[in-house]
């Protein structure tokens, strides 16, 4: 009730701010002018003021469509970031029903594994959207808007020349439509053109995949930036068809922003800042969709192990400078990459809004590794991580007297 009741009172002052700003003003000219001049005078001061005032308020004050936020002016090919209003009202009158869940982290660990096989095949994925509601910090919830219930989606893993039959389910509960894009689709939209579902629908998309890579996947219906910017994004990748290098160790790690109307911290359900979006200033900026996702407990490794991380930036805005504190990248297939020379010996690698990187690296020394976006700023918006790497120590490598509070 609380949160339907700060959505309210916004969009009413959205809405009749400026008017009741006009007729306070024009009320007060009132009485000063009547004192001072006849009623004719007055009232024709008046029926001037009003007039320029509605010359500036019906063009300015006055909202182009029954939605939220109002007053939004944007050029792109379709609807700027707004929400019928329609949707907030039902959304907040059926806040009970939706679904609360306890985390709606993606582990990190949920790869699939190597493909490990020579021939092309026929590979069936199915997806269902659903719109629910989980904290995005201590006492600070946010309403995503989800691949199969978590940020990111599922990892899909395929081998180029397959060809991949996605199946995509909008859950009955959403109160959107929705669709899928996957970078990895040669075709109008992605795939994006023949997978937009209602609320209870269900489309299926065939298609090959020709090219390898690391893609990323994403919601697709306008307002594109504004599902994204709630959660909806996820990898798959194009194995070549000699396949990975093998490794021990696989991760999927995938950075994003979240737009809030309540400053950092702000505790409550938190409403969806188009204007924030369309600044490009995040107050939260976290991976795998939440404060805290990747705690190192489900981040572990050994020395002498070699992992792998599979990382995207789901976006929409900001670009990723990917860095694990404490370690080199001996191999980074720059941009997800595949069929040219990897990068070697690679200290932060770029990952562009919508893009994806991969890299790979032998772990020597034990301790606490912490993933970042070295635009450190982020950091305290949310976006580090936490590997952790038991073993012996290694003097030869790395020797002295470890201190706390020593920043990493």
């Amino acid at each position: 009730m609380v949160e339907a009741l700060s959505f309210i009172w916004q969009y009413v002052v959205q809405v009749l701010g400026l008017f009741i700003a006009y007729a306070f003003a024009a009320f007060l000219l009132y009485l000063v002018l009547r004192k001072l001049h006849s009623r004719l005078i007055t009232v024709t001061l008046i029926a001037v003021f009003i007039g320029a005032s509605l010359s500036f308020y019906v063009p300015n004050g006055m909202p182009h469509a029954f939605e939220y936020p109002f007053f939004l002016k944007t050029y792109g090919p379709a609807s700027g970031p707004v929400l019928p209003f329609k949707n907030v009202w039902s959304f907040f009158m059926r806040l009970n029903d939706f679904e609360r869940v306890a985390s709606i982290v993606r582990d990190p660990r949920d790869v699939p594994p190597p493909l490990n096989r020579t021939g092309t095949s026929t590979v069936e994925i199915s997806v269902t959207t659903k719109e629910v509601i989980s904290e995005m910090a201590p006492g600070v919830f946010i309403n995503y808007w989800t691949f199969d219930g978590t940020v990111p989606g599922p990892f899909w893993r395929v081998r180029v020349g397959d060809t991949v039959v996605l199946t995509i389910k909008n859950d009955e509960s959403s109160l959107h439509h929705h669709s899928i894009d996957l970078h990895a689709v040669t075709g109008p939209g992605g795939g994006a053109a023949v997978t937009v579902v209602a609320p209870g629908e269900t489309k299926t998309l065939t298609f090959t995949a020709l090219n390898p890579g690391l893609f990323v996947y994403h919601c697709a219906y306008p307002n594109v930036a504004n599902h994204m910017a709630h959660g909806m994004y996820g990898l798959i990748l194009v194995e070549p068809e000699e396949g990975l290098p093998e490794v021990d160790k696989e991760f999927y790690v995938m950075q994003g922003e979240f737009y809030t109307s309540g400053s950092l911290g702000r505790t409550g359900l938190q409403l969806f800042d188009a204007q924030a979006m369309l600044n490009g200033t995040p107050q939260y900026v976290v991976f795998n969709g939440k404060i805290s996702a990747l705690d190192g407990g489900n981040m572990l490794a050994a020395t002498g192990e070699r992992v792998r991380l599979y990382v995207g930036n789901g976006g929409v805005n900001l670009v990723s400078s990917f860095h694990v504190i404490g370690e080199i990248f001996d191999t980074v297939y720059p941009e997800g990459a595949m069929g040219s020379e990897p990068h070697a010996n690679v200290q932060s690698t770029i990952v562009p809004a919508g893009g994806s990187t991969i890299v790979e690296f032998s772990l020597d020394v034990p301790g606490n590794y912490v993933l970042v976006d070295h635009a450190l700023a982020r950091l305290d918006r949310g976006a580090w991580g936490l590997l952790k790497v038991s073993g012996e120590p290694r003097a030869d490598i790395y020797d002295g007297v470890f201190t706390t509070g020593s920043g990493h």
